[in-house]
């Protein structure tokens, strides 16, 4: 720890306590707890039932809802603390935490330890529920590692637990802005492997199901936890109260809309709207759509007084009061969200899906022909959604700028907005609906992502647009979205990943270490990890391309023949990567394409050819079209050098070029000199 730090940490103020705010959690998470214990002991055992499964025993019922809403509860708890450390309020001028941002970041440590145990708990209570034994049945090591490993959901709290664990560790150490950013992201990540496992993860249309919960979690956890962390900060007196507040209240209009949106696709998914009347999944499905609307009333009331009463007045009597229902509303909330999740919906119990249906989440037309790859869409509510909203925020930068007279470059708004429809065709048409089914289009989608998108987006300068549109904050103002921005690209992290020794062998190894190593096959059954990968083919490709041809300033800037000796180093590997597909007697992800058994695949091997085909040709295509575009900057670059050499040559009477002769001049006198001497 530096000297620095440690003396922010010795001289911060103390925090006054907040024992109200403390004791009204401790009431809402006991709320919680029994209303999603409560209604899974009631409803679990008619579906147990009526699935034909085996009773886990009422402790096990009682307690698995009871231990998850804990959970749940200290996992908002750390996200709104990181989120309050992180966005807002203001660190220090030397990149510190300021008082409340500690004070933020003390509560996420305890959050998170909390988060830790009932995430440790989870594991014996899920492997029991699964098995249909009591817990006491399970709880020998020897038992309990016999039988987590085959079960999915063991699987993904105990990844939680390594993620609320690395998060209490970081929350101990941590002082500046930029680790609170890192612990903030990584806890929205810790919310994610127990919602890829659930009822929306299994069924027919669990592609949507599950995309749209991720959204519905992640708006939750920033809307509860954000609230309650706001509350803390204004009970503790700490300062930026109206800053925070205000920043909170946008934020919070925009997790109820995702939230709402969220929902109803993701109900909509389980249940047919008639049968919201008939059956308890429904009741339970009608009860959350109603308290989901008086938190949407508690949201309007904050934005319409005490939130601005805060921000003129510097008044929180109002916001904590407001604030103290809105709390316990949403924490009961989250126990009904969990007996929800406990009820399988009628879908699960009384429907019959095709084998297709069942491991993809739909059912294929026919053949990938040309018209279903281009029209046959299915729209990703991730990156469909992504593709859309980043064309629409590139929009409005542009829009901002002309409407004050700036201009901005037609080529790139062009390319962004072309890199924006290659994510949108690659995931949401019938290349992104076969992708999942066929492995040779899964490469076309992979090339897509990898090469053509990436190249067509650090085109478009997003970097340098966002920090002309957006507003700067002022030497005397705290950071706002640009300082943010400025911040991340020029991150330890950034400079690291777009180092031409790291970022290479993660672009090109990829290939080699997904494909290759079996990690395809254990991945492909699981949609989690789809979205994952396309995740990291577009990010890995745009980290490679940025510091070549991007138009934005790249963290560590490359002389033009570095940037052509990184590209070219990367052409031999695509070729031999499809080389060995082509050449491959192993089927790369074997079982799920045999458990599939399309009709219109009856060879793998020839489809994986084709992959391997599609791997060397068209990887080798847009390579290529970089290369025409690094020499035409590289050309272009040479020009402007050779303008601005020109310009000062003119400004200064050629100063440079008659000191250079003025210094050869002296050296051919001092070699005739020493000619004469001899």
């Amino acid at each position: 720890m530096t000297a620095e730090a440690t003396e922010a940490t010795d001289t911060a103020p103390e925090i006054p306590a907040r024992s109200g705010l403390g004791v009204l959690l401790a009431v809402g998470v006991l709320l919680a707890g029994a209303i999603g214990a409560g209604l899974t002991v009631l409803l679990a055992g008619d579906v147990l039932a009526a699935l034909g499964l085996p009773d886990p025993g009422l402790f096990t019922r009682a307690a698995l809802p009871a231990t998850m809403v804990l959970a749940e509860c200290a996992a908002v708890v750390t996200v709104g603390s990181l989120l309050l450390g992180a966005f807002l309020v203001p660190p220090q001028s030397s990149g510190y935490l300021d008082v409340g941002g500690y004070a933020a970041l003390r509560t996420a440590r305890a959050s998170a330890a909390v988060w830790l145990a009932a995430a440790v708990a989870m594991m014996p209570l899920s492997v029991a529920d699964a098995v249909g034994r009591p817990v006491t049945d399970v709880l020998a090591p020897a038992v309990l590692a016999d039988l987590a490993p085959r079960l999915t959901m063991p699987g993904a709290w105990a990844i939680t637990a390594g993620i609320a664990m690395v998060l209490a560790a970081g929350a101990t150490v941590a002082l500046s802005w930029g680790a609170t950013v890192g612990l903030f992201g990584l806890s929205l990540f810790g919310l994610l492997p127990v919602a890829l496992t659930g009822h929306s993860a299994s069924g027919g249309a669990h592609d949507i199901a599950t995309n749209s919960l991720i959204y519905h979690l992640l708006a939750a956890a920033l809307w509860v936890g954000g609230l309650i962390a706001v509350l803390a900060h204004l009970g503790s007196r700490g300062e930026h109260a109206g800053l925070a507040a205000s920043r909170f209240s946008r934020l919070a209009l925009v997790c109820w809309i995702v939230m709402a949106a969220s929902g109803v696709t993701n109900a909509l998914m389980r249940i047919e709207p008639g049968q919201l009347l008939s059956n308890s999944y429904g009741a339970l499905v009608l009860a959350k759509i109603a308290a989901l609307s008086l938190l949407g009333v508690f949201g309007y009331l904050h934005r319409r007084g005490s939130v601005a009463a805060v921000a003129r007045r510097g008044d929180r009597s109002a916001m904590l009061r407001l604030g103290s229902g809105e709390i316990l509303l949403m924490l009961a909330t989250i126990g009904l969200a969990v007996g929800l999740s406990r009820t399988p919906p009628p879908a699960v119990v009384t429907a019959e899906v095709s084998r297709t249906e069942l491991l993809l989440g739909y059912d294929l037309a026919g053949a990938p022909t040309a018209m279903r790859l281009l029209f046959d869409w299915r729209f990703d509510l991730v990156f469909g959604v992504l593709a859309l909203v980043l064309a629409w925020v590139y929009i409005a930068g542009v829009r901002r700028l002309r409407r004050r007279g700036d201009a901005w470059s037609v080529g790139r708004t062009v390319a962004w907005l072309a890199g924006c429809a290659t994510v949108l065709v690659a995931t949401s048409s019938g290349i992104g609906k076969y992708s999942m089914a066929m492995f040779s289009v899964h490469m076309g989608q992979h090339m897509l992502l990898t090469m053509l998108a990436p190249v067509l987006l650090v085109l478009g300068g997003p970097v340098v647009l966002a920090l002309r549109a957006l507003p700067a904050a002022g030497a005397t103002n705290p950071p706002g979205a640009r300082e943010w921005l400025l911040a991340v690209v020029h991150s330890g992290f950034v400079r690291l990943l777009t180092h031409p020794l790291v970022i290479l062998p993660l672009y090109v190894g990829s290939y080699y270490a997904l494909y290759l190593t079996g990690l395809f096959d254990a991945a492909v059954y699981s949609h989690g990890a789809h979205l994952a990968m396309n995740a990291h083919f577009l990010l890995i490709g745009y980290a490679f391309f940025w510091p070549i041809i991007g138009i934005d300033p790249a963290p560590r800037r490359l002389p033009h023949l570095a940037k052509l000796g990184l590209l070219l180093a990367s052409l031999p590997f695509h070729a031999f990567f499809g080389i060995i597909l082509r050449g491959s007697s192993t089927v790369v992800g074997g079982d799920f394409y045999r458990a599939l058994s399309l009709p219109f695949v009856p060879d793998l091997l020839e489809d994986q050819l084709l992959a391997g085909n599609i791997a060397w040709t068209t990887g080798e295509i847009p390579l290529l079209l970089v290369l025409i575009a690094l020499l035409v900057q590289w050309s272009r670059s040479d020009e402007r050098d050779a303008r601005r050499f020109d310009r000062k040559a003119n400004a200064d009477g050629n100063a440079d070029l008659a000191a250079y002769n003025a210094m050869l001049a002296q050296l051919a006198d001092e070699d005739r000199g020493r000619t004469a001497r001899q």
